[in-house]
């Protein structure tokens, strides 16, 4: 990753927005690509997203707005894909150029359905992006405390810590403080379950469980969030971290979390069509459940969390019933 290569964004959530938004503080031209082309002319006319993070400032003059994806991959050295999971192989069927010259960076917190590989392997096994090439983006951080200047830390997570220290350079400013980190697996995997993890205390929140128990629920998550990555890639790391407890607390308890809000809603009898009509976001968590229970099973691992998650989501078992069997497995 050198100083000339320069940065494309992909996606037009809240999320994309929020990094846009970091990067413009320090680079003179961000790439941005999303499908929407109304979006796009209203952005280039108002200097902000209508449909997300719509009270982040942006300074248009600095953005290349297009929806063409090809255009966007053939101009930019480093493509950072924020970009829903469940969306990422429809929008790349649209890649007409090879991804193996790229740097590629995920800020997407999810698994990949169609293969069943967090994002960071998809692009390695399915479009030969060698690892050292490949980094992420993960928090403790929310796109709307970024949209309000609010005091906020990112994990840039890559095998080349030269590629890392510069994103991270490229993310940092005044409210952005950006540190870096070589576990680029177990920082991809740790923002896919927290989003578990999340649904399940927005599920614990809507049948009425209260604040000691949320805690407990916590608690356990982490050390199952432990038990788990260590079994998919075990490395010298300190769960503690905030690329691990800190990313899942503030997804857990926050108020702009959409996977608790998810959970929330499951919790208080909405049926899981219906609360993902109702919300204008992507709760990955919904998605990753059932990935991360398919990996547990191969792994063998004890996961009574995710068990508890899969079993409403996908096999429509009663919140009620799952969370008392749950409570009793907790300590």
């Amino acid at each position: 990753m050198n100083e000339q290569q320069k940065i494309a964004v992909f996606g037009g959530g809240s999320w994309a927005t929020a990094i846009v938004k970091m990067l413009s503080e320090n680079l003179e031209t961000v790439g941005w690509y999303m499908r929407d082309v109304q979006t796009i002319e209203h952005i280039k006319e108002n200097d902000h997203n209508p449909k997300y993070l719509s009270s982040a400032e942006l300074d248009a003059t600095r953005l290349d707005l297009s929806s063409d994806i090809n255009y966007m991959v053939a101009k930019y050295g480093v493509l950072i894909f924020a970009i829903p999971s469940a969306f990422l192989m429809s929008e790349l069927s649209k890649l007409s150029i090879s991804l193996e010259d790229k740097i590629i960076f995920s800020a997407i917190k999810g698994i990949v359905p169609e293969t069943g590989l967090i994002v960071g392997e998809h692009f390695n096994k399915e479009h030969n992006i060698p690892l050292e090439n490949i980094g992420v983006i993960t928090g403790p951080c929310h796109a709307e405390e970024v949209a309000m200047e609010r005091l906020s830390y990112l994990t840039i997570a890559c095998q080349d810590e030269d590629k890392a220290k510069k994103m991270a350079k490229s993310l940092q400013s005044w409210y952005i403080n950006a540190k870096t980190s070589d576990d680029i697996i177990g920082t991809e995997y740790a923002a896919v379950l927290k989003n578990i993890y999340a649904v399940a205390v927005g599920i614990a929140h809507g049948l009425g469980y209260g604040d000691n128990f949320q805690s407990v629920l916590m608690s356990n998550a982490i050390r199952e969030m432990k038990r788990f990555i260590r079994k998919v890639h075990k490395m010298k790391r300190n769960i503690n971290n905030s690329a691990y407890l800190g990313d899942l607390l503030v997804t857990g308890y926050s108020m702009f979390s959409r996977n608790r809000q998810f959970g929330n809603m499951i919790g208080k009898g909405y049926t899981v069509k219906s609360a993902q009509m109702e919300m204008s976001m992507i709760a990955e968590g919904f998605y990753a459940a059932k990935s991360a229970y398919k990996i547990k099973q191969e792994n063998r691992t004890k996961t009574p969390i995710i068990d508890a998650v899969y079993s409403i989501l996908y096999e429509n078992k009663s919140p009620k019933k799952e969370f008392k069997k749950l409570a009793d497995k907790l300590d």
